[in-house]
This record gives C-alpha cells, structure tokens and sequence, in this order.
C-alpha cells in the first residue's frame, strides 16, 4: 500500500515539475502564491477525489494544463483557466474572486468553462437539446474550446480506468465531436490522438487487428523507409539545407477509414506510412525552400501530378500549410511526401495558438470567420436537432476548394460547393436572386459545382426568389442557414395573404374565423405548420370551395350534436326512505357555515358556482363533489341514502385549483400574452405553467387558483381571447 501511494505522489510531483517548467516564462512574479493561497481559503476543496480507478482530479487538473501549454501552445490566461475549471467543479468559485486575482479575461474563459461543466452535469450528448447551448459556449471564446479540447483528451489518455459504460460514451463523444473539432482547428497531432483512442474503445475488436497487423509489417516497414531515405539524404545534404527527415505509420484510424473507402484488406494500401521533410530556414525564405525540396524529390522519384496538393500557395482554412506530394518508390510502392517548415510544421502540430507566435501571419481572421459561422448555426432556432447537427458537422471538417471573383478576390468553399453556395458566401441578397454563373466564361446554372480555380461572376434577377428545392443544392451551412431563413421570411409574407383572403371569405359566409377553426383546417387539408397552410391559401392551392365543404362539415357536425343537460342535485330522487329531493332539505354551503363539518372533494375539485352534491361519510362528515364528478355514478349506485342536495350561496373567497391545457400556435409572443394576462388577474393565483413545443404549436398545462366559477370562465374567455390559441381544456373539472 504504501509502494502505491509513493508512485502516485512520484507521478503527481513529476507532472507539477513538468507544468512549472512549461509555464515558466509566461507565469507572473506572484501567480504561484495566489494560486496556493486561493486553493487553501476553499476549505471544501478535495482534488483528491477520484474520477475513476487510480487517477484523481488533482492530476487530471494538472495534466490537463500540461496539454494546453505544452502541446497547444497556450499562454498564461489559459493555463490558469484550465487550472482554475477544475477547482471550480470542487468549490463555489465566485468569478469576482478570479477576476480580482487572476485578471478579466481568466475570469471570462473561467466563466465559460463554469457553463460547460453545469451543461455536462445535465449529461449533455450529441443528441441532446443541450448540445447545441454546449457549443454555443464553445464558441464565445476560442480559449475555452481550447481547453476543453484538452480536457478530453487528457481524459481519453486515462479512458482504460473508467469503466466501460464510460468508455463507450465518451469515446463515442470524442470521435463524433472533439476529434473533427481540433482537425478544424488545425491542432492535427490532437485530431490524430483522439481519433485512435476513440477507436480503441468503441471498435476495439478492428482495432486490434489493425495494430497486430501493423506490427507484424513493422521491421519490412522501418527497412523500407530508410531505403527511401537514403539517397533523398545524401541528395538534401549536398545542397546545405538545414533540414529534419522522418517517416511515420498513417494512424489506424486512418487506416481503417482507408479499409471502408477502398473495400480491401490492409496488404492492399500502399501507403501506410509517410516521409516528412521538415525545413529550418527564415520567414521570407520559406515558399522557395519547400519548392526547392519538392524539386529534389521529385528529380529522384517519379511523381503523381494528380496527388500534388498546394497548401502552401494557399493555406488551408485552418491556416495549415504542407506541401503533399505522392512518388513512386523502390518495388514501384507510393509513398507520400510532406514537405513543410518548422513553423508549418508547429503550427499543423498546435494549431492557431502557434501563429500567436509568429508575426506576420494573419489567421484569426480566418478563426474569427469559423467561429462566426458556427454561432451563426447554433442561433438559427429553426433549426431541428438533426438539421442542426448536420449543419454544425459541416463546419467541422475543412476539404476545400478555392475559387475567384472577376476582381480577383480568393473565396474559400468547403469541398461539393455549388454556384448557388457561392452567391450566398458574398451576400444572402445575391443568394436569393441567384439565377445561374459565369464560370471560366461559359453560362452555367445554380447546380454547377465550383471546382478549384474556377472564376466565378454570380447572374441575378430581380425576379428570382428563393425555392424549397434549393435545399437540395445547397452543402455549406452558411447557405443552408440563409436560405432557411430567406424562406421563412417568404413564407411569413404569403401566409399575410393567405389569412387576408381567409379573413375576406369568411366574412362573405358569415362565419367568424377563429384560432381554433384555423388550426382544425391546417391539420384537415394535412399541414403541420399554419404558416404553410396559409401561404398555399394564398397562392390559391387550396380552392375555396374545399375550404367552405370543410367549414359547412363542422358546422353540420356541431348542429346535430345533442347538448348535454346540467343535472342539477334537486333532480334526484333516493328510493330508499321514500323521500324525493323536493321534501328533503338542500345543504347551503356558503363561508359561514359552522355547524357542519365538511370538506371539499379532491376527486373533482369544486368551486363556488359549480352544481354541486354533498356525500355523507362513513365518519360522519361531508364531502362536496362537483356534478359531473368522476366517482359520482358509483357513490349513487352503491350509497344513495348518503346523498344530499347542496348549493352554494352568498360568495366564496377561498382559492380553488383548477388544472387546465392550453394548445396554440408556436410563437414567443403568445406565451408571453399568455403569461401577462394570467399574472395580472387580480382574482387568481398562477401556481405553475409547464410549456412543450410540438410540430408548429405548443401544449401548456397551467394551474391556477380561482375562487369562483365565474372567475375562471372569465379566464378562459381572456385566454380563448389571445390571437393563436386554439382550445383551452379543463382537466380536473
């Protein structure tokens, strides 16, 4: 026991060492003491505490600074937020307290690593509604993405200690969202770690086989790759460059995404590994080094001009810049080449935190325009959760390609963009109106899609507006996110006429259009959404005369209804002693009566105004129902020599509950009428309002406490009142 307790504290000690070393240059004079000394005020702190067998949260929290300094690069605001976030999750940290010590914008990455955790207390999943708040936090600040990135991945390093619900969810987790998530922020040596760990837990099984079969092959592997080496050394070296070569094995994730691809086994890829040519040299000197080192390759082995991709002419949006080129080698075998320098090579390791380094590189404009993108997605509320996953994941990965206006301006696509993509990238206006492009100098029409290099002028006509089809043709989500809202905007204005034309109709038959009879039609003629349905009125797609069958059907319906009757407690008669109703007394119920002990019934809940009867109990006492009351017919079946006549009389001021369900049309402005009109009734109680959204409407289920019959029918009447409410349901009455 105490071998083990030594080796924690060993380990623990070396990672300290290793944080301490790491942010040495970036700490202030007195950070340490603060630090120390906030973690000693918070009494209830306990990082001690295990988040799974043999790994407590004192070394996750420094493990996971470790990786923000070390392996991402960040500075010091960071490091004390990741730091910070996981004392946060052990104490009531006050962000005041951080901002005083540690400086505002500690305090803002702190605060937004707080909304993070609280959201992963609620268990929020990639197909939970909370997903989208989760990301929506992500995006406020760059830093707090950062961290989390780490968090994970720190978490993922320990996974096999967790048990294995928990590493199937949070593999899962990470595969889906945080390994796409740091390939998009350029951090590649992350995006490569994660994914290999998620597979190693979610498909261990091929997982295994993947890696036995790789390190069978290891020794032919290694042999070869210094034969290929060899000569391209001796060749680099006569020139003087300052360089570093190596060969590394594809990760077996990227293996088996291979195998899926190609549909062979892992003898038939050709290029498990790749050669990395990693160049020294200054800033300004950077393009001709990597060209003159593609030169050398490419003199030495047969290239394939079809493989050569150029992401140092034009960086990927992720600011990743390489050279990639595929040659033929020894055994006639393609081996992949990159070529890169030390400050690529960093960068495609780190990521954007790298630039901050370097000056002269603008990226975060590029950063700024994805994390614009992606809040402009997560505000979009119309959005389904699928529709909204589907859209987020496209901002996810960055397969390109780049094409030019007539003025030559460079515009970054994501990889199948159409023309129509395009015209909503320079403005949602000329997305609109889009009717077709000039490509190359040749017409083409909004389907085209853009290939790299394409010079692209958008043709607009003040005529064209947007259809429901363009869906279909739009893959970036920026487009499907303009499109989306252009057409709900379209659809708004048509159902203004539409319901204008209702309007008209109806006042010609001499029939009042209410919610209610609106929102019966919507659903009649097989629509989810009002909006819609008015707008095909509107564009006459309904006839009129369907809508007056349909109107003429209920209106039949209704008549030949037979009313029900209010059975009043004088009507009955008890057998038993030979007494009617009309000679026996009728109990007056008013606030006054003393003399007699009763209750009122919680079966059917009464209130002053309802018809009411009184039910002698077994204990003497009474109990009062409502006519109409659920158990009424049994107590008068079985005990009608306990009934007794009752009314109410004089007034009542005692709140009664009274459970109603309110169905209307989705829209903020209703609830909020709703709301207000319940809270300013100076003659009831609001005890809770519970809202759900269903396709197009709402159901809410209100309580409130009314004293009087009369009271709540005036409620209902304001309620029924509230323009897009269709039906006001009493549930215990």
């Amino acid at each position: 026991m105490k071998m083990v307790i030594t080796d924690e504290r060993t380990q623990l000690f070396t990672i300290y060492k290793s944080v301490l070393k790491a942010t040495a240059e970036m700490r202030e004079e007195d950070d340490i003491h603060k630090i120390r000394s906030y973690f000693a005020s918070c009494a209830n702190v306990n990082l001690k505490e295990q988040k799974a067998s043999d790994y407590t949260c004192l070394q996750h929290m420094l493990e996971v600074v470790h990786v923000v300094v070390d392996e991402i690069g960040l500075g010091r605001v960071a490091a004390l937020g990741a730091m910070l976030y996981e004392l946060m999750q052990h104490t009531t940290i006050q962000r005041d307290d951080v901002a005083r010590l540690f400086g505002e914008q500690t305090a803002t990455v702190v605060d937004g690593l707080a909304k993070v955790c609280e959201l992963y207390q609620r268990n929020t999943s990639i197909e939970s509604d909370n997903f989208r708040k989760l990301l929506f936090t992500f995006a406020q600040d760059v830093r707090v993405i950062l961290v989390i990135l780490a968090d994970r991945l720190a978490l993922m390093r320990h996974l096999r200690q967790f048990s294995e619900e928990d590493q199937m969810r949070i593999g899962k987790e990470v595969g889906q969202l945080y390994a796409p998530m740091a390939h998009r922020m350029g951090l590649y040596g992350m995006k490569s770690e994660m994914e290999d760990l998620s597979m190693k837990y979610t498909n261990r099984e091929v997982y295994l086989d993947i890696a036995r079969k790789l390190n069978e092959t290891k020794r032919s592997r290694d042999a070869y790759i210094d034969n290929f080496i060899a000569p391209l050394r001796e060749r680099l070296d006569a020139t003087g460059m300052k360089y570093e070569m190596k060969g590394r094995t594809k990760t077996i994730s990227s293996i088996y995404n291979k195998l899926k691809k190609s549909h062979v086994d892992i003898e038939g890829i050709y290029d498990l590994f790749a050669i990395r040519i990693i160049i020294d040299c200054p800033l300004d000197m950077e393009k001709a080094a990597c060209w003159r080192a593609y030169s050398i390759v490419t003199d030495l082995y047969q290239p394939n001009p079809t493989r050569l991709k150029d992401w140092i002419s034009v960086p990927k949006g992720n600011g990743y810049e390489s050279l990639h080129i595929t040659v033929l080698g020894p055994q006639n075998r393609w081996v992949e080449v990159q070529i890169r320098t030390a400050r690529m090579d960093e960068v495609a390791e780190k990521g954007f935190a790298a630039h901050w380094k370097y000056k002269g590189i603008k990226t975060e404009s590029s950063m700024e325009k994805w994390l614009s993108n992606i809040r402009e997605v997560l505000e979009n509320p119309e959005l389904t959760t699928v529709d909204f996953i589907e859209d987020f994941k496209l901002n996810l990965y960055d397969k390109e390609v780049f094409a030019f206006t007539p003025k030559g301006e460079l515009r970054r696509l994501a990889k199948g963009a159409t023309v129509l993509d395009f015209a909503f990238d320079i403005h949602s206006k000329v997305g609109c109106h889009c009717v077709g492009a000039i490509v190359n100098e040749r017409n083409v029409s909004i389907k085209y899609v853009i290939q790299n290099g394409d010079q692209v002028e958008i043709l607009t006509s003040p005529r064209q507006e947007p259809k429901q089809d363009w869906m279909s043709l739009v893959t970036t989500s920026h487009a499907r996110a303009k499109l989306r809202q252009a057409l709900k905007e379209k659809i708004f204005k048509q159902s203004e006429v539409g319901r204008e034309m209702l309007d008209r109709r109806f006042k010609n038959w001499k029939i009042e259009l209410t919610d209610a009879l609106l929102h019966d039609m919507t659903h009649k003629f097989g629509y989810k959404d009002i909006n819609i349905f008015l707008s095909d009125v509107g564009q006459e797609k309904i006839q009129s005369q369907q809508i007056k069958n349909f109107v003429d059907e209920q209106i039949r319906e209704e008549q030949e209804k037979t009313p029900e009757k209010t059975i009043s407690a004088e009507n009955f008669r008890h057998r038993d002693d030979g007494k009617t109703d009309e000679t026996r007394n009728v109990l007056r119920i008013d606030s006054s009566l003393t003399d007699i002990n009763f209750t009122l019934a919680k079966c059917c809940s009464p209130i002053y105004g309802d018809n009411i009867f009184a039910f002698i109990t077994a204990a003497g006492g009474l109990k009062v129902h409502r006519i109409g009351c659920p158990n009424e017919a049994e107590m008068r079946r079985k005990f009608p020599y306990r009934i007794q006549p009752a009314e109410w009389v004089g007034s009542n001021n005692d709140l009664k509950p009274i459970d109603m369900r309110i169905t209307g049309s989705d829209d903020i402005a209703i609830l909020s009428n709703i709301t207000q009109l319940l809270t300013k009734d100076g003659s009831l109680r609001v005890r809770s309002i519970n809202v759900n959204s269903t396709e197009g409407g709402f159901e809410g289920d209100v309580t409130i406490l009314v004293a009087s019959t009369g009271s709540l029918d005036n409620v209902i009447k304001k309620i029924k009142a509230v323009r897009g409410v269709y039906n006001v349901e009493l549930l215990n009455k």
